[in-house]
């Protein structure tokens, strides 16, 4: 059966819709009602004023007075407002209206042919006490996606494309001789090819067979069709990207600054293909040492507005799932000219810094350069010449090391937050397929690196957005108006939900300040260091990250709370990153003497790049809950510890301590009592016995069901240990 995207009330509810829509601006009560009906007996009245609180509850009929009901119409007066479908997976939605402190609900029988993402005019119908509005859809203006991804159920007679996306609330009808020879059960993509309002479900045709489900290509390549990335370049980019020149020019050296007899290397995975960052390190005369982060010259070859460039940007960035990286460029650029390979020449932008003992920043440069660099290390290998001493460039990176350590501590001296988030990672065998799964630990090597791009971010930030403050500004009238950049901003937490979770974590003993920023972040660290290793550190450590805010790219600079920086930008990663080459082109720009460049049109390229990092994101959390799903096949009925990770109404997930494979174990499997979910407990609380389920519990689970199609694991909790 398809799904069915609007409700149809029941029989005695069309009746009763069917009364006030013959009276459309009366308000009734039951008796007026039942009068209408020609019911007379008092216990079907009362069914009647049951009914009528029914059709209220889903925005049917409005309480104009107490026991007083009018149908809900729309005003043609009334105000329509225009914003984005955020689609519930119960066929519920919400929305999202720029300005609008609430967004508006919108109930199935009130979303018309609206689907998750679509630009749509809404009219608000009521708002509620607690001034949460209720809305109905009047158009959809743009859609947000026309291809889903999805099963094939086929009969003799007709078949429907059953999208794999929650969010989708209805399934594709496709006409027969529209199936481009799909079968049965095989995943394809299918284009919605028009929606008559008059008919539950829209029409498609199929636009790509994938193949048979539960296969890695098959549903990797699903994962991307069902976030709307792309799965390979089309043959004009990949031709126009082979036709580069990309050797090195004596001619465009002397344009930029030698830095090629400077000792210089990278450090990176053991897998890493493109590696865009490199460091170099010379001791200076007086003493200081000179600090080079050296990041490929993506903008040299990828010119402003050529069909590569349009490319980059519609890509926005690159996405890593489990088993492969779908680039954002061609691989001629992204694993060759632009790769910082070992002995070779190569075009940078550079943020070269003079910096002494104590890590004070005396001089800085930033500018396009011409590096070599002498060594490739992997992560492995540098951390080894960390706890040794020994090896290749010791002296370079055991100074690199100190150095990084110092600037570390006092990031978060300054009101940097140090949350610990873990990485699953997947040891996988020549086809793609699971042998085993691990988290991807963040030694000293990896804190190098990442200490010198986040002095490279911030400074880069600094140059351009505190001159802008103070200097480099331009009069419009009355009005000063610092050069646009793009800023990669983190605003500070909620209030509200971080007085929630402030009050929570009383329950364990713990407080923090929420007075002000620098005590928020200041007693967030000291939380985390407390809780470290105590059966409630996942419980805090999960809610902890969830009261903040999403970082995102923008114009608007606000800082970034999470690093305590106020100023901060993405400039050392241009190979998967497009926010990274618009940062290096408007850094030379300004370093050119550039006026200020169009705000209104840079802030759009933020969005999309925003909202591309935002769908990269969820397919790779995709991928990695379809490899986790497909490690667990073969163990079904086997037995494992784990945490509670989430509680909802649904149920309760659990994380096994073994492989961090996640599951869910539902509310009605749980037969010793009837279990309510408490969201303000963060809880599971069962009615008759007490007991509680709470984020970091431990407990024994064994394995129901791996469910491939649905990325899904059912786990049964362990009776035992729980009754």
């Amino acid at each position: 059966m398809p799904k069915n995207q609007k409700s149809k009330p029941n029989s005695l509810q069309e009746k009763v819709l069917s009364v006030f829509r013959s009276n459309p601006t009366m308000d009734m009560n039951y008796k007026q009602v039942s009068r209408q009906l020609n019911i007379t007996q008092t216990s079907k009245k009362k069914i009647i004023a049951k009914v009528l609180y029914e059709l209220e509850a889903n925005d049917a009929l409005v309480e104009e007075k107490p026991g007083k009901f009018k149908l809900v119409g729309i005003d043609e007066n009334l105000e329509k407002l225009i914003g984005k479908v955020d689609m519930t997976s119960s066929g519920t939605a919400y929305i999202e209206v720029e300005g609008l402190p609430n967004d508006i609900y919108i109930g199935e029988k009130d979303l018309d042919i609206a689907l998750h993402g679509d630009t749509v005019e809404v009219a608000i119908l009521r708002v509620k006490r607690n001034g949460k509005p209720i809305g109905k859809i009047i158009e959809v203006i743009e859609r947000a996606q026309t291809e889903f991804v999805g099963t094939l159920q086929k009969s003799a007679k007709h078949a429907f494309l059953v999208p794999d996306s929650r969010r989708m609330t209805v399934d594709l009808f496709i006409p027969l001789d529209k199936l481009m020879g799909a079968q049965d059960g095989e995943k394809v993509i299918a284009k919605m090819t028009k929606w008559p309002s008059n008919v539950d479900s829209p029409f498609g045709e199929i636009i790509q067979v994938l193949g048979k489900p539960g296969e890695n290509q098959t549903e990797m390549h699903s994962i991307l069709a069902e976030y709307g990335l792309p799965i390979e370049f089309p043959k004009g980019i990949e031709a126009a990207a082979e036709n580069l020149d990309v050797s090195i020019h004596e001619s465009e050296v002397k344009k930029r600054r030698d830095l090629r007899e400077v000792t210089t290397f990278t450090i990176d995975p053991a897998d890493a293909k493109d590696f865009d960052d490199a460091l170099s390190l010379q001791k200076l005369k007086n003493g200081n040492w000179e600090i080079g982060v050296h990041i490929a010259d993506v903008s040299h070859y990828l010119k402003e507005g050529s069909e590569l460039d349009q490319e980059a940007y519609e890509r926005a960035t690159s996405v890593y799932l489990v088993d492969r990286v779908v680039p954002m460029l061609p691989e001629v650029l992204s694993n060759f000219a632009c790769s910082l390979r070992p002995k070779e020449d190569k075009y940078c932008f550079s943020a070269v810094f003079e910096m002494s003992e104590d890590t004070k920043i005396h001089k800085q440069w930033f500018g396009r350069t011409v590096i070599h660099s002498d060594r490739r290390f992997t992560y492995e290998e540098a951390q080894n010449v960390i706890e040794t001493g020994k090896g290749d460039y010791q002296e370079e990176i055991l100074t690199l090391d100190k150095l990084a350590k110092q600037l570390r501590k006092d990031r978060f001296k300054k009101g940097s937050i140090n949350f610990n988030t873990l990485e699953v990672k997947f040891k996988l065998d020549e086809k793609g397929e699971p042998l085993g799964v691990f988290l991807k630990e963040q030694k000293d090597a990896n804190k190098l690196i990442e200490e010198f791009m986040l002095l490279a971010n911030m400074k880069v930030a600094e140059f351009i957005g505190a001159r802008a403050e103070e200097t480099q500004v331009q009069r419009i009238g009355e009005m000063k108006t610092p050069k646009p950049f793009v800023y990669r901003i983190h605003d500070s937490p909620d209030p509200e939900k971080l007085e929630t979770f402030s009050e929570f974590i009383k329950k364990f003993g713990y407080r923090i300040d929420t007075t002000s920023p620098k005590g928020i972040s200041a007693t967030l660290n000291r939380l985390m260091a407390d809780v470290e290793g105590k059966s409630e550190e996942a419980l805090i450590s999960q809610l902890a990250i969830r009261t903040m805010a999403k970082a995102v790219y923008s114009t608007a600079n606000v800082g970034h709370y999470g690093l305590g920086f106020k100023f901060y930008s993405h400039f050392t990663s241009p190979i998967r990153r497009y926010p990274d080459v618009m940062v290096h082109r408007l850094l030379q720009y300004y370093l050119d003497g550039g006026k200020a460049v169009d705000a209104v049109a840079l802030e759009e390229k933020c969005k999309h790049s925003s909202n591309r990092e935002k769908l990269a994101t969820e397919a790779e959390r995709a991928s990695i809950k379809f490899m986790q799903v497909k490690f667990m096949q073969d163990k079904e009925g086997e037995v494992f510890a784990g945490v509670v990770s989430g509680v909802s109404e649904w149920g309760i997930f659990v994380e096994l301590e073994d492989n961090k494979c996640e599951g869910m174990v539902r509310l009605r499997s749980l037969k010793d009592d009837f279990y309510n979910f408490n969201p303000e407990n963060y809880a599971i609380e069962g009615k008759k016995r007490g007991k509680i389920f709470r984020i970091g519990d431990e407990v024994r689970v064994k394995v129901l069901k791996a469910d491939l199609s649905k990325k899904q694991l059912d786990f049964e909790l362990i009776t035992d240990d729980y009754k």
